[in-house]
């Protein structure tokens, strides 16, 4: 529930472009941290596995299986929505068909639907919303792995540290919309329904991959997760950076992710003095 407390500011009334390049950075700033968060965690399996062959107390087989795992991992998060922004691309620029026998006229324009139909904005937030899902689920697996242990004050715990880190998250998810304009210039607010469908997006897998984590453990399982949400997040935060160059703010981009990443490092601070 934590994530829905960041999404209203994506009904900001007329921001100023230099409101809306710092709000873009700023949100660079909370990914780029979320990013090293889930590489840490999908880099733990492995870097104990390999602590293991040094002692002499296991193989290289689990540190190269999960290697195996984890590259695998972010080369689909990051490389398909490489793939799907291509596609999507071609369907915004694919040629209506002619209502005639005759081609197309001048004053014929091309029919989207759907997705292909939204704004560069909203899409963006759609894939931000995307990633941050991928790493809540990992996120709902260590909740449920733990209870599923009987060690039911971590599981608490977990619940309440995550929750608190993830407060941030529903800002860096409808940040991009403040930068979306419609023809005349003017900001175009996002319906709360909009709003709603992205938190459940970035925020109800943790829900489920609790249930799942609850019914099995799984280390590859979350690595596989870890792996993905990392690729995601880091093809997002190169379309926020290119966003955000073309304003030509070097220190409005240099300030919002200094302070999105102190956002995530303190939040995550305060998890961890708590004992989480």
């Amino acid at each position: 529930m934590t994530i829905l407390i960041g999404l209203p500011i994506g009904r900001l009334r007329a921001a100023s472009p230099s409101l809306r390049v710092f709000l873009n950075a700023t949100a660079v700033g909370v990914l780029l941290f979320l990013v090293w968060d889930v590489l840490s965690a999908a880099w733990e399996p492995i870097d104990e596995a390999l602590a293991s062959v040094h002692e002499g107390e296991g193989g290289l087989g689990a540190a190269i299986g999960y290697g195996l795992i984890a590259v695998a991992g972010l080369a689909v998060g990051l490389l398909s929505l490489v793939w799907y922004e291509r596609w999507m691309a071609r369907q915004v620029g694919r040629p209506a068909r002619p209502f005639g026998p005759g081609a197309m006229t001048v004053g014929e324009t091309a029919r989207v639907r759907g997705i292909a139909s939204w704004s560069d904005a909203r899409r963006l937030a759609l894939m931000i919303a995307v990633g941050i899902g991928l790493h809540n689920f990992a996120e709902g697996l260590a909740i449920g792995q733990s209870a599923a242990s009987g060690e039911i004050a971590l599981a608490v715990m977990l619940v309440i540290g995550f929750g608190l880190h993830n407060a941030t998250e529903g800002f860096g998810i409808v940040a991009p919309l403040a930068a979306d304009l419609d023809e005349t210039g003017a900001t175009r607010r996002p319906s709360w329904g909009f709003l709603l469908g992205l938190g459940a997006i970035g925020g109800a897998p943790t829900f489920v991959g609790t249930l799942v984590g609850h019914g099995f453990t799984s280390e590859p399982v979350s690595v596989a997760f870890l792996a993905l949400a990392a690729g995601s997040l880091i093809y997002v935060i190169t379309q926020l950076i290119g966003v955000a160059a073309k304003a030509r703010r070097s220190d409005l981009l240099a300030y919002g992710i200094l302070i999105g990443l102190i956002a995530g490092f303190l939040t995550d601070a305060i998890v961890t003095a708590a004992g989480v």
